[in-house]
């Protein structure tokens, strides 16, 4: 199968008349039509694409294909690297994406299993899904005399800064990854601005994150020491769906005091429920 080639069937459910130029009189507003197709097509692909070769894979002219690109570009749809003359999806995009996650599927499938994490370890546990560079949290599960976390539903927190975020961070490409941190404003301050004059975004640079989601890939989970709330520690791990990209994570907050052996029991749980969860949204193909 070529790198063009979609390896979900989005594109054929938005319709196989688009496959061609001529497809366009079957549709009442070709322009939305072929927008849609372009978008699906950028959805079923790993990382970016050249311009040529998606009018090539969907039969479109390059010029109809530059100019959707354009406008989808100016919405934040899609995300022009100039470097490579590749396009990807954009911020817009994802958050469709987490829009989606929101209307319960990923809580009703997720639910269970954090409820089961939290019985078992005696600890807090969340699910969150990414909205743009922010976490969105639609689980949250508290552990009988636990404190109350920050984490609750509906809040949004900094994905650099929580387990649950480096967890779903670590799974995207790398252009996509850059797209959504393109530079140091981008990440956004936890806590407000201390006595010395600085903010804990101030020591986080593009460099930085890359080498801490490289450690997440290689350990195959995620944490966050103190970063969200004093005192306290969490263990994340992804959800994937059937294409590899992060659907959602699965963390437990502990006590950063908390005994070893209690760490590797949470580490062990949220990569287990993870494992589960990815398996139940993907039909059973993973």
């Amino acid at each position: 199968m070529s790198e063009s080639t979609p390896r979900t069937g989005i594109t054929r459910h938005l319709g196989e008349s688009r496959a061609s130029a001529g497809a366009d009189t079957g549709s009442k507003v070709p322009a939305a039509d072929q927008a849609l197709a372009i978008l699906a097509h950028l959805a079923a692909q790993r990382g970016p694409m050249p311009a040529a070769t998606i009018a090539q894979a969907l039969a479109l002219p390059r010029s109809t294909v530059y100019h959707l690109l354009a406008v989808m570009q100016e919405r934040g749809f899609v995300v022009h690297l100039p470097e490579e003359r590749r396009y990807g999806l954009g911020i817009a995009a994802f958050e469709l994406s987490s829009g989606f996650s929101r209307q319960q599927p990923l809580a009703r499938l997720g639910r269970p299993l954090v409820a089961a994490l939290v019985d078992r370890l005696g600890e807090s546990g969340h699910l969150a899904v990414l909205h743009g560079r922010d976490v969105l949290y639609l689980v949250e599960e508290r552990a009988p005399r636990r404190p109350s976390l920050v984490t609750d539903v509906g809040v949004r927190l900094p994905a650099h800064l929580t387990a649950t975020g480096r967890a779903m961070l670590a799974e995207l490409p790398p252009p996509q990854l850059r797209a959504l941190y393109p530079d140091r404003a981008a990440f956004a301050s936890r806590h407000p601005q201390g006595e010395t004059g600085a903010t804990d975004a101030a020591d986080w640079t593009y460099g930085r994150l890359k080498r801490v989601l490289a450690e997440v890939r290689t350990r195959g989970w995620a944490d966050e020491d103190g970063e969200v709330t004093t005192g306290l520690a969490s263990a994340g791990a992804a959800v994937v769906d059937h294409l590899g990209w992060p659907a959602a994570a699965i963390a437990v907050t502990f006590p950063d005091d908390a005994a070893p052996e209690l760490q590797q029991r949470a580490v062990e749980g949220v990569r287990e429920a993870a494992a589960t969860l990815s398996r139940r949204i993907s039909g059973g193909i993973r």
